[in-house]
């Protein structure tokens, strides 16, 4: 294989394909990532196994093949090539050699065919999605996926689409975030994308006008974004039915300014640490939101002005748990329902439905 590419465009692809890969593998083929030189395009490929992730750029090919080179090893040093036209030339050891200007390396790889393949699968449907919303939609929710696997299914978030309507839906059993929106789709499905898989579109999706496609087969998925491809497998299981969690009825409601309200249960976090979880009480009443705090370390009181309707209610929680729900509202005003001290605080747009976030109390002492 002989091929000459620029290394901005290599640069980039490599970086973005390497965080597919393993980082200590039983398949030593799996540290690396896979270059393919065919035609007019190189092809570059990063597998774990669980997520793959591909993409194609211009090279000027002298004369095809495939290799496999560490992707750690590979990433630093395209990165810090001097000249922007990279020479890579590999011969009948896998010794691979890379020119730029007067920089010359010369690394060790190995053979594509221990290289394990990517899943292919028949597709069943398939839909798309602007960019811009898919990506307000995972970070909206992904934060409120789980990071224990004694329950797999819930390290994933539920895609559902049915009566037009695309909804993305995380839960960790302390809280829950819903995010949806309509769409232009007939496709009626329910599937469960793993947490990590998220995080990777999160990051490729760079235009907020291109389309993502995304592709649902029996066990696997497809996220097509830009002159990316993802590949992921679907997490099986029975997934919670998130609905039936969320009260259709209130006994306390207040609408209040998000940034106001972020600000005053920050500074009631200043008490809190890794050690020290003491909980963040807050007290709805007389149109006023009394926030407190107390630890081992100290006291810290506020105040947000604000109308309460219906009952009085005393109610704490995880100070990073409501942190993490507000800092991912993207409107100047929440509307904030409660039933009493024990049941979840309901986080929803003053107007419309776009997004549901539960928010589970701690057990407040008395005093």
């Amino acid at each position: 294989m002989k091929i000459n590419v620029l290394r901005t465009d290599l640069a980039n692809a490599v970086s973005n394909v390497s965080r597919a890969v393993s980082g200590k593998a039983s398949i030593p083929a799996l540290e690396g990532i896979l270059i393919k030189a065919y035609g007019q395009k190189i092809s570059i490929s990063g597998y774990d196994l669980e997520i793959g992730i591909t993409t194609t750029i211009d090279a000027t090919i002298s004369s095809q093949g495939e290799i496999v080179v560490s992707a750690r090893l590979f990433s630093e040093i395209v990165r810090k090539l001097p000249e922007e036209v990279v020479c890579i030339e590999t011969d009948d050891r896998m010794i691979t050699y890379i020119t730029s200007g007067q920089a010359e390396y010369q690394i060790v790889g190995m053979s594509s065919i221990e290289y394990p393949d990517l899943p292919t699968f028949e597709e069943n449907q398939s839909f798309e999605i602007n960019g811009g919303i898919l990506k307000d939609m995972i970070r909206q929710t992904v934060y409120a996926v789980s990071d224990n696997n004694a329950k797999p299914i819930y390290t994933g978030s539920l895609f559902e689409l049915s009566d037009k309507k695309f909804r993305i839906v995380a839960i960790d059993g302390y809280r829950m975030a819903l995010r949806q929106e309509e769409i232009d789709s007939e496709v009626e499905a329910s599937f469960v994308v793993p947490g990590k898989t998220e995080q990777e579109v999160l990051k490729l999706i760079s235009g907020e006008d291109s389309n993502v496609k995304i592709i649902i087969g029996l066990r696997h998925l497809m996220f097509k974004v830009d002159d990316y491809i993802v590949i992921s497998r679907l997490i099986e299981g029975v997934f919670l039915d998130y609905k039936s969690t969320i009260p259709k009825t209130s006994k306390t409601e207040t609408v209040v300014n998000t940034r106001l309200l972020i600000n005053s249960v920050d500074r009631m976090s200043l008490l809190n640490g890794d050690k020290i979880q003491s909980p963040v009480r807050c007290l709805f009443r007389n149109d006023e939101i009394r926030l407190s705090c107390s630890s081992a370390i100290g006291k810290a009181n506020d105040v947000i002005t604000a109308p309460i309707m219906g009952e009085e209610v005393e109610i704490g929680f995880n100070n990073r748990y409501l942190l993490e729900a507000l800092r991912n509202v993207d409107t100047d005003e929440v509307k904030i329902t409660l039933n009493g001290g024990l049941s979840p605080m309901i986080i929803t747009p003053v107007k419309g439905d776009s997004f549901v976030s539960l928010v589970v109390p701690m057990r407040l002492s008395n005093g």
